[in-house]
């Protein structure tokens, strides 16, 4: 009883703060601040805390399979609302079909930033020189280096040698599309309970994990550019990253449902 209780309490304060008019107008321009201040966090932050280390599972279990999490709990729970509402299967299809976009999107610009990392960077071997020779450094003492002809960054990176060149930062794009995906998906709950929908355990349950991993992915943004600020790439992927959501949710999604568009998150679910 007070497991079910506390369920719907917060559950119900979740989805009142997710879908407030406010917070939905702002949510962005939030994002946008923690991504264009968040490096220079690097001032105050230990950089011998435990989340400074690239290693600590978070890092590991989480950021590498970002889209995974994303796709599992934010498609569950579109795909739980919408059917429950409705038993539509196709409009249920059509409301997960705005995650199948967002999946496409990371996929062909992951696919763009490789083909242009490759394209403008060069990749270095450091040179074992004698050790009269400072040790392997030159005069300013920097490790001397030799340019290695055609090959790729994964290649690179896999032998051991250093690539230099014009980066994005996917991680930052990753997590700001994601935390933009789950604020706009989750935000129909709200007015759903306001309008006195019904919800079970289950629903409430799956809310509930989506807000916790939209709280994750906030915190792992803030992890990611105040213990390794890498201006200006990590300022371009999240510029990517509130550019696709602005081309789809605001854009794109705006002109109505129909055979080249998912629509808007609550479109015809809610009867206002």
């Amino acid at each position: 009883m007070f497991l079910n209780y506390f369920l719907v309490v917060t559950t119900n304060f979740a989805a009142g703060l997710l879908g407030n008019a406010l917070f939905r107008r702002h949510f962005h321009l939030l994002l946008s601040t923690l991504v264009l201040f968040g490096p220079f966090l690097n001032l105050w932050v230990s950089q011998y805390s435990i989340f400074a280390k690239r290693s600590h599972f978070l890092y590991r279990i989480f950021l590498q399979s970002g889209w995974g999490w994303t796709c599992v709990f934010g498609g569950s729970f579109t795909f739980l609302l919408s059917y429950s509402i409705r038993r539509s299967l196709p409009l249920t299809l059509r409301h997960l079909s705005r995650l199948a976009v967002a999946g496409g999107l990371w996929l062909g610009f992951r696919k763009v930033l490789s083909l242009l990392e490759n394209a403008t960077g060069s990749c270095y071997e450091p040179l074992s020189v004698a050790p009269e020779v400072v040790s392997g450094t030159n005069e300013a003492g920097q490790p001397l280096l030799l340019l290695r002809e055609g090959e790729t960054k994964a290649v690179c990176i896999k032998s051991g040698m250093l690539w230099r060149g014009y980066e994005v930062s996917e991680d930052i794009f990753l997590l700001c599309l994601c935390c933009l995906l789950l604020a706009e998906e989750t935000a129909v709950f709200g007015p759903y309970l306001n309008l006195g929908g019904t919800s079970g355990a289950p629903l409430r349950i799956l809310f509930l994990f989506c807000v916790l991993l939209l709280s994750l992915w906030l915190f792992l943004l803030f992890c990611l550019l105040a213990y390794f600020p890498q201006f200006p790439n990590q300022l371009l992927g999240g510029a990517l990253g509130c550019l696709s959501w602005r081309a789809t949710y605001q854009s794109w999604y705006h002109l109505g449902p129909s055979w080249f568009c998912p629509g808007r998150p609550g479109v015809g679910l809610l009867a206002t």
